[in-house]
């Protein structure tokens, strides 16, 4: 029975999947192969009065540049920083980046600074979340935005001037250990938990290698065995990367937005049977006062009369009769029919999950 169970599950995999295939490198990644984020606190110079000022941050970060050229400004004196702004440097360090290693490098306003167009990033070490130093970045920013403003407190603002990039303004210092060569087995991990390919993705590791190495433990990761050192597991990593398999279908789930009216509905929603009247009411009430003069003319005290008139009109559609199984298409066209707006439709979606004919997940953001 368990021989018969093992031949029938890749035959029952294979006959439930999708048209598609994809391969498992775009799936998942391979746990501890990931970038990690380095952040650190640095000095622009070279703006055009755009900077911050006497900002008590950006004083002291400016006292701290000049002292490493053996400059120490008297105790009491503050350099007015037009010029200078303090910033804050952030950069991702991908997977296996090696000492010399050039990284892009975002540069962005800390205080005050009205614009960093034409500044000078002055050499910043970039740290993990270990407090380490990865990287140091330096160079000229290359800004997008721009901001002028006049002496009578008008402004003119294009994009965001007070964040720029520098391509290639950090160098790697320290190389990160992933100890993808040493653990005992690896792991890869999916992007999006689904039980169904993460059998699909060992059962085609296995078929590839033809052996059993590799097993799914939980919705998320597949455990593979593999000997320890580097080269050969890099061998088997990347011939793993280019397996194509077939991954499960997305659950059915509807999307609403209910600030913006936005919904979407993925392919594999059904509506089960269901009737849907949707109409519209619309009361309006006209206000007309007008001046009255009572008799007699000479004696009577003016007055004004309110005079009001409340119409109703409702339009009335037809109700819509949803059979068993509809599809998305079905959904689209009979809610157009009955010119439902986006605001309408999340409120018809909501009922239908209600009511137990929208068998999907209602996801309201």
């Amino acid at each position: 029975m368990t021989r018969l169970f093992r031949f029938l599950l890749p035959l029952l995999a294979l006959l439930a999947a999708p048209a598609h295939a994809e391969r498992i490198k775009d799936l998942g990644t391979f746990q501890g192969v990931r970038p990690n984020q380095l952040t650190g606190y640095g000095i622009v110079v070279g703006l055009a009065g755009t900077g911050d000022d006497s900002l008590d941050y950006a004083t002291q970060g400016m006292k701290g540049v000049v002292s490493r050229f053996g400059l120490t400004l008297p105790p009491g004196i503050n350099p007015a920083l037009k010029n200078a702004a303090a910033v804050l440097v952030t950069a991702d360090l991908p997977a296996f980046a090696k000492p010399g290693q050039r990284l892009d490098v975002t540069v962005s306003a800390l205080g005050k600074a009205k614009s960093l167009r034409g500044g000078t990033l002055i050499m910043t070490p970039l740290r993990g979340a270990d407090n380490e130093i990865y990287g140091m970045a330096q160079g000229n920013l290359a800004v997008g935005g721009l901001g002028v403003s006049g002496a009578d407190g008008s402004q003119v603002s294009v994009n965001i001037p007070s964040a720029g990039r520098i391509p290639g303004g950090a160098t790697v210092e320290r190389a990160v250990a992933t100890g993808f060569d040493t653990a005992p087995t690896l792991t890869f991990n999916l992007s999006e938990a689904d039980l169904t390919t993460a059998l699909r993705v060992a059962d085609g590791i296995n078929r590839t290698f033809g052996d059993r190495r590799a097993k799914a433990t939980d919705a998320v990761s597949v455990s593979i065995d593999a000997a320890p050192g580097a080269t050969d597991r890099i061998m088997m990593m990347g011939l793993i990367e280019n397996i194509e398999v077939l991954p499960a279908d997305a659950p059915a789930k509807v999307i609403v937005n209910a600030r913006t009216g936005t919904v979407v509905i993925n392919g594999a929603v059904k509506i089960h049977p269901a009737a849907i009247a949707h109409g519209k009411i619309t009361v309006s009430v006209n206000e007309s006062p007008r001046v009255v003069q009572p008799a007699p003319f000479s004696r009577g005290q003016t007055a004004v009369e309110q005079s009001s008139s409340i119409s109703i009109d409702q339009e009335k559609r037809p109700m819509i009769n949803f059979k068993g199984g509809a599809s998305l298409a079905d959904i689209v066209k009979a809610v157009n029919a009955i010119g439902a707006s986006p605001a309408d439709m999340v409120a018809i979606l909501e009922a239908l999950k209600q009511a137990g004919s929208l068998k999907a997940e209602l996801v309201v953001l």
